[in-house]
């Protein structure tokens, strides 16, 4: 078995959403400190870390969207691990049902790859970004799709004030994960997707490890 991560290493300083707050990775209890605490020879790391919940490679449940959506704590197991996956590669900035077309999606967790993941941690990355159009959403829906995942800087088209993807898919409670890297190393289809956030109530995005496996 191949185990493929899928995920942006979260790092001290990192902007992943342009106005949002980057992460502050430091130490609660040094080394140093703790040799303080325990016997000679003895020592632990205990760190700290301050973030917004949409850092790194980040999912959405449906509470992020909707106040009464389900929450990162809600959320069941079989919706985010062990999901069959199928990857749609496309590199168009508005990516259409087209895209999708054919594809047997049901009960699956559709991933896009854009390519833009190669944009990562530079200033491109927040800019003229791919994205799936509303109809590409409802498409999506009514395929019965388990979960969607895309390698860009948002699903929706940032350019406006509306966010009809996650307003589609986050109100049939179809979990997003956005930020996503690595999916060139995927194979089309006959793999399994794996996105669980901690379970937190009243949250309604969480970083992930995400990663597949074939």
């Amino acid at each position: 078995m191949s185990l493929i991560d899928l995920s942006h290493t979260i790092e001290h300083g990192m902007i992943t959403y342009r106005g949002l707050p980057a992460p502050l990775i430091c130490d609660y209890l040094s080394r140093e400190a703790s040799r303080q605490l325990y016997t000679e020879g003895t020592e632990f790391h205990i760190g700290r870390i301050d973030l917004v919940a949409n850092t790194g490679t980040y999912l959405d449940s449906p509470f992020h969207r909707y106040a009464d959506g389900k929450d990162l704590s809600e959320l069941p197991l079989d919706s985010l691990a062990g999901l069959a996956g199928v990857v749609v590669r496309c590199e168009a900035m508005a990516i259409t049902r087209e895209a999708f077309a054919g594809l047997d999606l049901r009960g699956k967790a559709v991933l896009v790859q854009t390519g833009w993941d190669r944009h990562w941690r530079t200033d491109a990355y927040f800019e003229d970004h791919p994205f799936l159009t509303e109809e590409a959403a409802l498409h999506l829906k009514e395929a019965g799709v388990k979960l969607v995942g895309i390698d860009s800087y948002n699903i929706d088209d940032t350019r406006g004030g509306t966010r009809p993807v996650h307003s589609t898919l986050l109100g049939a409670e179809i979990p997003i994960v956005e930020h996503m890297t690595g999916l060139a190393g995927l194979p089309d289809t006959d793999f399994h997707f794996y996105a669980v956030p901690p379970k937190i109530k009243g949250f309604g995005t969480f970083p992930v490890r995400a990663f597949a496996s074939f």
